[in-house]
């Protein structure tokens, strides 16, 4: 039996605590102090409150005042924040990490600097570490499609584990892998959580299809229910996660499959991303759609303007063509320049419809 600890107590990372438990491991949920509410609830009545479930036997909930305790014979931790987070989990896990331990992380999306840059987040999370201390320490992540919920109550899921290091990531897969939580490892890190970051770009645009629906006053249920734009909406995000890959370092071959294809898919059946994206393609700017969501966090959205906000400076320097991310770009006019839909469709497969660019 081993001791996981949980910086931060979201649905992804509390349904975590599903298939630890169910293999006899103890999980300790410390909340971020976004979480006061959420951790009070679990203690006193067992219930994380937004998932609407009860954690799983093994799992005790610590306020972050109490983190010092929860990470004190640890050697696992995961990090459930998510991307707006990421930094500030990294200064606080720099407080409580010691040599030798290992790190997962769940935040999905990337960074960039003002030359279009682009950084994935666990290498952010691992930068906020002294040096000298995450010589000392592996960092991997948690990638693929996977919705809270159905975790929590054991749907089957399918899931990569990636990281540098293979045996870690092993480590990690003997630690979670069950029945119905099914764990694939990959060790580029890069590529996989490059298809992590860019499906929350395109699942936002696979809103589109049911809000030009709402345009026209036809419901999505009717007959007819706009699955040919979706699909190729579907099709260019597939080319350009590829060309992503061939920009960034990873292998061609990973988006086809979990990490890339699988998790567009699962992402782009609903949520808080789509249903803006909905809003958008209706014909409302992001601005107006973001309006009539308040509070609610929009990953999609932000990956969007610092991925899409990065093509420009790329573009520039030679990095890329102006004839790649056609579809990337004009996402990043709708929600970085509140531009309004007007997808871009003879830019799509290389021009020519053979997916070549």
């Amino acid at each position: 039996m081993s001791s996981i600890v949980v910086l931060g107590a979201g649905i992804m990372a509390t349904a975590l605590a599903t298939p630890l438990s169910d293999n006899g491991h103890q999980v300790r949920l410390v909340g971020t102090h976004l979480d006061r509410d959420i951790i009070d609830s679990i203690k006193q009545t067992g219930i994380h409150p937004n998932l609407g479930l009860r954690v799983p036997e093994g799992t005790t909930a610590y306020q972050l005042e109490e983190a010092e305790e929860a990470f004190a014979d640890a050697e696992l931790v995961m990090s459930g924040v998510n991307s707006f987070g990421v930094r500030w989990a990294g200064d606080r896990l720099a407080e409580l990490l010691r040599p030798g331990m290992h790190v997962i992380s769940l935040a999905k999306g990337m960074e960039s600097d003002d030359e279009g840059n682009l950084t994935i987040l666990p290498r952010v999370l691992a930068g906020q570490i002294p040096a000298e201390l995450r010589e000392q320490l592996t960092f991997s992540a948690i990638a693929g499609p996977s919705i809270a919920g159905e975790v929590a109550v054991r749907r089957h899921t399918s899931v990569v584990f990636t990281g540098e290091d293979s045996s870690v990531i092993e480590m990690w897969r003997g630690l979670f892998a069950t029945s119905a939580y099914h764990v694939w490892t990959n060790t580029d890190f890069v590529g996989v959580e490059v298809c992590a970051a860019t499906k929350n770009c395109y699942a936002f645009g696979a809103g589109f299809m049911s809000g030009v629906l709402d345009a026209m006053g036809e419901a999505a249920g009717d007959r007819y229910v706009n699955y040919n734009y979706g699909a190729a909406l579907f099709g260019q995000a597939s080319i350009e996660m590829i060309d992503f890959m061939r920009l960034l370092g990873g292998e061609p071959t990973t988006p086809i499959g979990l990490p890339g294809i699988g998790d567009c898919f699962v992402t782009s059946m609903g949520g808080r991303n789509v249903k803006c994206g909905r809003l958008v393609g209706s014909g409302l700017t992001f601005s107006e759609a973001r309006d009539q969501m308040p509070g609610v966090t929009l990953e999609g959205a932000a990956a969007i303007k610092v991925i899409g906000g990065a093509l420009g400076p790329l573009t520039e320097r030679g990095l890329i063509t102006p004839a790649q991310f056609p579809l990337l770009r004009h996402l990043y006019e709708v929600v970085g320049l509140d531009q309004g839909v007007d997808v871009p469709w003879d830019s799509f497969f290389g021009s020519n419809g053979s997916g070549v660019l």
